[in-house]
């Protein structure tokens, strides 16, 4: 399946002009969660994915609790990654739950593309650079807190990033999908730049908590 590669800032209005271009007046509505993944089945059948159209999407969708709550599935110590539908195997849609303070290695995403939407409370992007050299503290090039309903996009091409709850009252959700569906990433040490190798797994799966499977440090978002 090959990708279209449009970047979208996190800051940057999805153009709505260009989606006519190629739809017409047929922009989807999305008004549930339920109707949001059989949009993106439908834009996922086709070979060629339309970035600009799946973020589109995701921020059509507006978050209502009734929807999202069965996954949202809270570790004490660490966030959770709880998976919502595997997208006939060409993404994965999940749920991260984020308790008071919790956030994820600096990470890649192993040649996927990542899109990231607020559901509940608010969390923040730290975007770095690529490490030129070996032993390099690693470099941020960009900061940013994401609100509900906000959605923002990276793949490997725009740099590694970290994602954090940096409330120490309130948790925070958030709808993340993968595509292509992954499970090992690097991580890497903000000091020295250093990588190593990070397998990834879900804390609960259709809503199902998956028995003995606690999160592991570090962990990829």
């Amino acid at each position: 399946m090959s990708v279209r590669r449009e970047i979208i800032n996190n800051n940057e209005e999805i153009c709505e002009f260009k989606l006519y271009k190629y739809l017409g007046d047929a922009l989807p509505v999305v008004e549930s969660l339920e109707g949001l993944i059989r949009e993106l089945n439908l834009i996922f059948a086709s070979d060629t994915v339309n970035i600009e159209l799946v973020s589109y999407v995701m921020k059509a969708y507006k978050s209502n609790p009734l929807d999202w709550k069965k996954y949202a599935k809270f570790n004490r110590y660490r966030y959770t990654r709880n998976l919502v539908d595997e997208g006939n195997g060409k993404y994965n849609l999940m749920a991260l739950c984020w308790g008071e303070g919790h956030g994820s290695a600096i990470h890649d995403h192993a040649n996927s593309h990542c899109f990231m939407k607020m559901l509940q409370g608010s969390l923040e992007e730290i975007r770095f650079a690529w490490p030129k050299t070996e032993g390099e503290e690693l470099e941020e090039i960009a900061r940013t807190r994401l609100h509900v309903n906000e959605v923002a996009y990276i793949n490997d091409s725009i740099g590694l990033h970290r994602v954090e709850n940096v409330s120490n009252v309130d948790t925070a959700i958030s709808l993340h999908l993968y595509c292509p569906p992954y499970n090992r990433c690097s991580v890497f040490n903000q000091n020295t730049g250093q990588k190593s190798a990070c397998n990834v797994t879900f804390y609960s799966i259709h809503g199902k908590r998956v028995k003995g499977r606690e999160p592991q440090v570090p962990e990829d978002n």
